[in-house]
């Protein structure tokens, strides 16, 4: 099963991630979170649903399967992201109906979450907006959030059994919303940054990401210059005759966690790339748009 995912530019299986499969469903994990027996830890792949075509098997997302498949009806299109929904969780180990869904729109905002919001997005339509990071300290509230590339940010605080997930694309990494999950755990649980543990979960690689001088003036508002050669490179002129970078969107995420005062050992960095693993992992770039979308879930058991 290790072998199903590689890393693009040595062919080696991946490492600091597990690959679980039960009735035809693939998932992973991550080891720095699966060693706490109080947290569920997951991530999705494409393998184990029923969504047909791009947007398809695993697909989660409601909006993306309508995206993906208008000659249907809304009602035919959530049933299967709903049959989707059940086999991951059955395969995982938590009940559905106690998750709740963010609702992403490339934001810095960050919702803290209680037993009471169990089945936002899922059981009910969604009460949130502009939200692209969840966090709780109250048990069987399973956080969930989606990913075709940008990068999943998993973080846990063994001594207060908080927890957050948080999506951090370009924009979010920009504003520095990994910082911001770290300030907000130590304000409204308690958490010390240097207790804290995250897995940095599977999305787009430096290889396959290419930016525009926009987004990297951006990303230079955001970290110290010594940083930049270690953040983004390879200036050249893209097919559009205009200046193109490749972005390590990964390693910004991680620099946002130690700007927060986290320790690197408390980091997990799989470097495992959506886009490399275009046939297993929804990714953005690869498909041109056309994809469904991955999900990582976080819950204290």
């Amino acid at each position: 099963m290790e072998r199903l995912f590689v890393r693009k530019e040595t062919l080696r299986p991946i490492d600091k991630v597990t690959v679980h499969e039960k009735d035809g469903v693939v998932w992973l994990s991550f080891p720095i979170l699966d060693r706490y027996g109080w947290l569920l830890n997951a991530f999705s792949t494409r393998l184990g649903g029923v969504s047909e075509g791009s947007s398809g098997a695993m697909n989660l997302s409601f909006s993306r399967e309508n995206a993906m498949h208008p000659e249907k009806s809304e009602q035919e299109n959530r049933a299967a992201v709903t049959e989707n929904h059940k086999r991951f969780s059955s395969a995982v180990g938590y009940d559905l109906k106690d998750l709740v869904f963010s609702d992403q729109t490339h934001t810095d905002t960050i919702r803290i979450v209680t037993s009471k919001d169990r089945g936002n997005g899922i059981m009910r339509p969604n009460e949130f907006h502009d939200v692209d990071g969840l966090m709780t300290s109250d048990p069987r509230v399973g956080l969930i959030t989606f990913y075709a590339d940008c990068v999943p940010l998993m973080i846990a605080d063994p001594v207060h059994r908080a927890i957050a997930c948080v999506h951090s694309g370009w924009k979010g990494t920009a504003a520095g919303i990994g910082t911001k999950a770290v300030r907000l755990m130590s304000e409204h649980f308690g958490s010390d940054p240097s207790d804290l543990t995250a897995a940095i979960g599977p999305s787009v690689c430096r290889d396959c990401y290419e930016v525009s001088a926009e987004v990297i003036a951006k990303i230079k508002q955001r970290f110290d210059e010594r940083l930049w050669p270690e953040l983004f490179s390879g200036e050249y002129t893209g097919r559009d005759g205009q200046l193109h970078y490749k972005l390590d969107l990964q390693r910004a995420c991680m620099e946002n966690f130690l700007t927060a005062g986290m320790t690197r050992e408390n980091i997990s960095l799989p470097d495992l790339c959506t886009a490399c693993n275009a046939e297993r992992l929804f990714s953005h770039r690869k498909s041109r748009g056309r994809r469904g979308n991955l999900a990582a879930v976080l819950m204290i058991r």
